[in-house]
């Protein structure tokens, strides 16, 4: 069963930086699947925010292009988001995600706040 944990959240002030990671373990396939990035703010909806594939591919939300980055290790078996130009309506919990074979799985989630 695949275990995912994150890291990296905090507080930030408008236009600073953060950079979350998200450490996979529990599946032979890790290298080979799409790892996500989502996020949540109170009273809305989870949104896809970026995802990178096995084989280094890229999307991202539009609100975040030229912003964020998402890049994974897979040696280390881990996905990063470096976030840049934080703004407000950035502030939500930061989930990253797998699919596995038909499953979803789901990291903790890390808070992001952006304030000043």
């Amino acid at each position: 069963q695949v275990q995912l944990v994150e890291s990296g959240g905090g507080l930030v002030q408008p236009g600073g930086s953060l950079r979350l990671s998200c450490a996979a373990s529990g599946s032979t396939l890790l290298r080979f699947l799409t790892m996500a990035w989502y996020r949540q703010a109170p009273g809305k909806q989870r949104e896809l925010v970026a995802d990178i594939t096995g084989g280094g591919s890229t999307y991202y939300k539009d609100s975040v292009k030229g912003r964020f980055t998402v890049s994974r290790d897979n040696a280390k078996a881990t996905e990063y988001l470096q976030m840049n130009s934080l703004k407000a309506e950035d502030t939500a919990v930061y989930y990253c995600s797998i699919n596995d074979r038909g499953s979803d799985y789901w990291g903790q989630g890390t808070q992001v706040t952006v304030s000043s």
